[in-house]
């Protein structure tokens, strides 16, 4: 039963505050379950994977303009999936203890953020990953990546190894803590570019697609390696139950996303957080 609630909220966390579910599931799954936290990230990494593919694949079936941008995006996946290897391999050289402490650092860093970006900047939070609203906000910054008069990326030198080199971080980050990088994507291309936040959001969910994907492989290689067995029935549930609140959640997304649900999130993932390493 466990499987269904975390899976539900990994859906629920990609649909209605635009980043990766498994920042929730991984504490989640360790304080309910006998997973140890390279299982819980290894599972959580396929579940988000899961769900994302679909919610790419539905908004490009779906939608004469999806909201994608495929250049930056294929990107950023490119140099993330090359290193969320590489980080998976990584967590395998920490012990469980250090590995959780890091994680949840990470977490507690990422739930100040969406706290703060909540009471400064609420317009950002209405615009959502599953939802199908335009928005015409941008964020000032420092533009490394100039946009086209058609609102594409121009391929400079400076934007494409600000591309790189951020997905190169994002995606070591994925496999060494089992994130799927939805937290990190979105402010590093409102950091590099005045793209809309409903064009952030949607090119952020194509790369956790990859990204996470890249890094789930990974974990089933390490397991069956390791003469390992990966429990597949645990991450059907988890991935189902998934895939149902991604659904509902792009049909309500405007109705109940904003600062305030923000602002639950990010206190209830420090928490969640907390209360994990405690224990």
């Amino acid at each position: 039963m466990i499987e269904v609630v975390v899976g539900l909220i990994i859906g629920l966390v990609l649909g209605l505050t635009g980043a990766g579910g498994s920042i929730f599931a991984v504490p989640l799954l360790l304080l309910a379950t006998p997973m140890s936290p390279s299982d819980a990230m290894g599972m959580a990494l396929g579940a988000v994977a899961v769900t994302a593919l679909y919610a790419t694949a539905s908004q490009s079936i779906n939608r004469k303009n999806s909201g994608i941008l495929w250049t930056p995006a294929i990107i950023l996946a490119a140099s993330g999936a090359l290193t969320a290897p590489l980080g998976k391999w990584a967590s395998t050289l920490f012990t469980p203890h250090v590995l959780l402490a890091g994680f949840t650092c990470v977490a507690v860093l990422i739930a100040v953020r969406m706290w703060i970006q909540a009471n400064r900047r609420p317009e950002e939070t209405t615009s959502v990953r599953a939802n199908d609203g335009d928005s015409d906000l941008t964020t000032p910054a420092t533009m490394a990546c100039k946009l086209s008069p058609t609102g594409q990326f121009l391929l400079r030198p400076k934007c494409i190894s600000g591309l790189g080199v951020g997905g190169l971080a994002i995606g070591f980050a994925s496999g060494l803590f089992g994130v799927g990088g939805g937290f990190l994507i979105i402010p590093l291309l409102l950091f590099l570019s005045q793209i809309a936040m409903r064009n952030a959001v949607a090119t952020s969910l194509a790369i956790i697609a990859a990204v996470s994907s890249s890094g789930f492989a990974s974990h089933l290689v390490l397991e069956y390696s390791a003469n390992q067995t990966f429990d597949w029935l645990t991450f059907i549930k988890l991935s189902g139950a998934s895939l149902t609140a991604m659904f509902i959640s792009q049909r309500i997304s405007r109705a109940i996303a904003g600062p305030l649900l923000q602002k639950i999130f990010s206190v209830a993932l420090v928490l969640v957080s907390v209360i994990s390493i405690l224990k």
